[in-house]
């Protein structure tokens, strides 16, 4: 049995990088993304910044988010166990102007194919790999801020690397628990599609039986987690117990997280996944489209503490 279809498409990735200043001027300043929401990380009792990015109205599917985790001082482990690479989907016609923008921002893209598609690779400065794939039919709209023209702008998340060093478990979840369907290989990848498939809805596997393991606690380097949508709270209530009922038993409980309710599960090749109900008023939740991502707002879980917050956070020039 499979819960078929409930899984949908990538709702967003979130990673731990630097500090905020430097995230934010890489998404919004180089890959022209929007400054969707600004808050804080809800778990935990020491804040941290956590900031959205995406197009112009926060969809589903074009969020990058980030935990800013270099004032708590904690650095990750990149290795096996984790998501290794985020993709994002861009025009096929812009490659050429992606990999001149990241070569004049001081940055070291590198052109390679796999699966058939073009991929321009670099880094994050936190370290984290990411990837511009072109996509010839990708008609998610982009936000421009101008710097990025419209034609050219990243379309939305394309797919994700998970890194692992055998494969059996994870296709097991892929195929049972998480209704994905094998596509194909490449070398050591492994791709598979969950819902419609196409871009947004990847989850490719690298396989590497001599890769060290990650460390998986909130640090500076890698990135957290892989949230996908599904329907409802109701589809959601029915993966969590199907999981379960594989045998699956490190799935958490419904949490809150303001903006969209999520439960996580930590799967077998190690990586986080999340399935996620957005809220109907999404980020309009607390902000007017007109302001929304232009002020701080503080998680209701520390509304107590918010001067203490707003004085201990990092400062940010936007």
């Amino acid at each position: 049995m499979r819960t078929n279809d409930h899984i949908r498409r990538h709702h967003h990735i979130t990673l731990n990088v630097g500090t905020v200043q430097e995230d934010y001027d890489f998404h919004t300043k180089l890959l022209g993304l929007k400054s969707v929401k600004k808050t804080a990380l809800y778990d935990g009792d020491e804040p941290i910044h956590h900031m959205y990015y995406g197009n112009d109205l926060g969809d589903v599917g074009t969020l990058v988010t980030c935990f800013a985790m270099r004032q708590s001082g904690r650095k990750a482990r990149k290795g096996s166990g984790q998501i290794s690479t985020l993709k994002l989907s861009i025009p096929e016609s812009s490659m050429g102007f992606w990999e001149k923008r990241l070569s004049d921002h001081g940055f070291s893209p590198q052109v390679m194919e796999r699966f058939g598609e073009k991929v321009i690779a670099f880094a994050h400065p936190a370290g984290i790999d990411y990837e511009l794939v072109g996509i010839e039919d990708d008609d998610r709209k982009p936000y421009s801020n101008g710097a990025v023209p419209s034609e050219y702008g990243i379309r939305g998340t394309h797919g994700i690397t998970v890194a692992i060093r055998d494969v059996e478990n994870s296709e097991e979840f892929m195929h049972y628990g998480w209704s994905g369907r094998k596509r194909r290989t490449d070398g050591n990848h492994i791709r598979y599609e969950v819902g419609a498939g196409g871009s947004g809805t990847i989850v490719d596997f690298a396989v590497d039986q001599n890769l060290a393991q990650g460390s998986w606690q909130y640090g500076e380097g890698v990135v957290h987690h892989c949230a996908f949508e599904v329907d409802d709270l109701d589809v959601q209530k029915t993966v969590k117990f199907h999981l379960e009922g594989l045998g699956y038993t490190d799935v958490s409980d419904v949490k809150d997280r303001g903006y969209f309710n999520s439960v996580y599960i930590r799967t077998p090749g190690g990586a986080l996944f999340e399935a996620t109900v957005s809220k109907q008023e999404g980020f309009l939740i607390d902000e007017t489209y007109e302001e929304m991502g232009s002020a701080f707002q503080v998680p209701p879980v520390f509304a107590h503490r918010k001067d203490e917050i707003m004085n201990y956070l990092e400062k940010l020039n936007f």
